[in-house]
């Protein structure tokens, strides 16, 4: 049987009632077909996971009381930094379900020079918000425990002129790089991971990454759709040196 699990936005602790609306309600009732005395997993990013009890479900609310905590080993030593550029719709939605399925603890969306997506500042806070639900969503059905950070859209070269860690090993996809991810040597404490949209990176762009300090890197003689090389390139990160 598949885990039942769900992310809530509340404190967590032995005995706490969790008072839930209508979206989870109709997830547990409907989709779930779970009742009243059933029991869940609970998560919320910050206090580990729990077991609750399903103590009221109606159509519009549900109430839970929290019972034990559950030891759970699900969130990767490879700290994986994730700057997507962003594309359109479902592909940028199977980018960031399959990171966090993957195990990275942080996406930056950014706005590229080839890229087709347009967002203004109330779109681009709506389709965070949206990314962040996709995270939690992610996370109830892989077992992790704590979603990634999904950072507010910005522009690419906006994002080069922000102060950044020092301790990161920072990378850009690159087709016709000299060099192949799968070689390299263990990152440092933190693997930055820079990835086109569907039109890939302008010269501008490769420019302003070698600039700050990004090396260019490749992961096969193939061009890869932006969705396919995201995931193959966390998969390769991973496997040498993650815990896949």
């Amino acid at each position: 049987m598949s885990l039942r699990r769900m992310f809530v936005a509340q404190a967590l602790a032995p005995g706490s009632e969790l008072r839930l609306g209508e979206e989870p309600a109709r997830y547990l009732g409907r989709v779930l077909r779970l009742n009243s005395g059933d029991t869940i997993h609970v998560f919320n990013g910050d206090d580990g996971e729990w077991s609750a009890e399903i103590r009221r479900l109606g159509k519009s609310e549900v109430t839970l009381v929290v019972h034990d905590s559950i030891e759970r080993r699900s969130e990767s030593g490879l700290k994986v930094h994730l700057v997507q550029g962003i594309s359109r719709g479902e592909r940028m939605d199977f980018v960031v379900q399959k990171a966090t399925e993957l195990g990275v603890k942080r996406i930056t969306p950014v706005l590229t020079d080839f890229g087709v997506v347009k967002l203004d500042h109330k779109r681009a806070a709506k389709r965070r918000d949206h990314w962040q639900r996709v995270t939690e969503s992610a996370c109830e059905q892989s077992g992790r425990i704590r979603p990634p950070l999904v950072d507010a859209p910005l522009a690419l070269n906006n994002w080069f002129g922000n102060a950044r860690v020092k301790d990161s090993s920072d990378l850009i996809l690159r087709p016709d790089a000299h060099q192949s991810l799968g070689t390299l040597g263990e990152p440092r404490t933190k693997l930055c991971l820079l990835i086109g949209p569907e039109g890939g990176f302008s010269e501008r762009e490769y420019a302003d990454a070698d600039a700050a300090g990004f090396d260019a890197v490749t992961i096969g003689p193939r061009i890869l759709r932006t969705e396919t090389a995201a995931v193959a390139a966390i998969a390769i990160a991973q496997s040498r040196w993650g815990d896949v």
